[in-house]
């Protein structure tokens, strides 16, 4: 059976630590089980991701959520595609699909894209896991020939059960 990748932007890590919204860190703790297993998943991040936990001002949840990549083997995507991702990125921000904003939401789209990643998951349904971005960013790849089918979804669209429903 063929893995399923997922690169996980950084509102997955973080809401392992969301006491605020105990029902949504529990489906992340779940999606989190399943990667422990590491029978049905790939798992990615990027620099990206690393970054932008670097900017916490918390330096012990800041350490806590750097250890989950470390604790869970999810592996850190290569650089050396930078230009072509930021290229990528830079489309998204001009055409509107991503505020000018929020760089890094456009940023962890390219990194999936052009690494042909299958899910890009994340909490953050404003700019990424929602119907409207996900028919957005395909539009905009295909036009720009990225033809490779990415889905934006969140852990809770995830198929624990066979993850060849993906």
């Amino acid at each position: 059976m063929k893995k399923i990748k997922i690169y996980l932007d950084t509102s997955v890590i973080n809401f392992l630590y969301a006491d605020d919204v105990p029902e949504l860190k529990k489906v992340t703790e779940e999606f989190f089980a399943y990667v422990k297993e590491g029978q049905r998943y790939d798992v990615y991040v990027s620099d990206v991701v690393i970054n932008e936990i670097n900017k916490t001002n918390d330096p012990i949840k800041k350490k806590k959520l750097i250890s989950i990549i470390e604790s869970y083997g999810l592996t850190k995507l290569p650089n050396f595609k930078d230009v072509e991702m930021s290229a990528l990125a830079e489309i998204y921000l001009n055409k509107g699909v991503i505020p000018r904003s929020k760089i890094e939401d456009a940023l962890h789209i390219a990194y999936a894209v052009v690494f042909e990643i299958d899910v890009l998951l994340s909490w953050n349904f404003k700019h990424l896991a929602n119907i409207k971005q996900e028919r957005e960013v395909l539009i905009v790849n295909i036009e720009i020939g990225y033809n490779y089918p990415i889905r934006i979804v969140t852990p809770m669209e995830v198929d624990y059960e066979d993850s060849n429903d993906i």
